[in-house]
């Protein structure tokens, strides 16, 4: 069973989770994750003056995902920071490329989810993933969420992300929060679901 995670990182916070969520799969058996990036669009120059240069040479190693990444999986996760309460530009790039795959019906039936990153508590983690959900129907994707079993999301006592839509952390304003890890449980949990549902469709 194949479970691919595609991402979009500029500072490194989604990079952190991605490796998270390919670890939690790798420890079900017969399971096998593969992490990915989608293309990055803005110029060294650019990234140099958003102080992202650095983080984004250090992913340079993380194979570039293509649409025939999605259709060769068993079950997808996505992860982009929220850009305005939205995914990134580079991940919607990505996904509307994947129209050849919509065409052929070519991920229909398959398990998708999404995790995100903001900079402040209530910087749009939920509707990034809500506006990402209706990509994923379009294609005929069963969407699966961080359920409330996941108990680690409900606490107070700590700054802490993840809901049901999917596994978030906080960056900071400044981006200098890492994701804690109770984040992390929570994109290992989702991970671990995920990879579940598609071993039972895989039948």
């Amino acid at each position: 069973m194949n479970i691919a995670i595609v991402y979009h990182s500029l500072y490194g916070h989604i990079f952190t989770m991605a490796k998270a969520a390919a670890e939690a799969v790798a420890s079900i058996p017969g399971a096998k994750a593969r992490v990915y990036r989608v293309p990055e669009t803005l110029s060294d120059e650019i990234l140099g003056k958003m102080g992202a240069l650095e983080s984004v040479k250090a992913q340079a190693e993380v194979p570039i995902a293509t649409p025939d990444t999605l259709a060769e999986a068993d079950g997808i996760l996505f992860g982009s920071p929220t850009r305005f309460g939205n995914m990134t530009g580079e991940m919607r790039q990505f996904l509307d490329s994947t129209g050849g795959l919509w065409a052929k019906g070519a991920l229909i039936g398959k398990p998708a989810g999404v995790f995100t990153s903001s900079g402040t508590q209530h910087g749009g983690q939920e509707s990034t993933i809500l506006t990402f959900i209706p990509t994923l129907l379009h294609h005929g994707m069963i969407v699966v969420g961080l359920p409330y079993s996941f108990t680690g999301q409900m606490g107070v006592d700590e700054i802490v992300g993840g809901s049901p839509y999917g596994a978030s952390t906080i960056a900071g304003g400044d981006g200098s929060r890492r994701p804690s890890e109770r984040d992390l449980d929570g994109m290992r949990f989702q991970a671990k679901r995920l990879a579940e549902i598609a071993g039972k469709l895989k039948g």
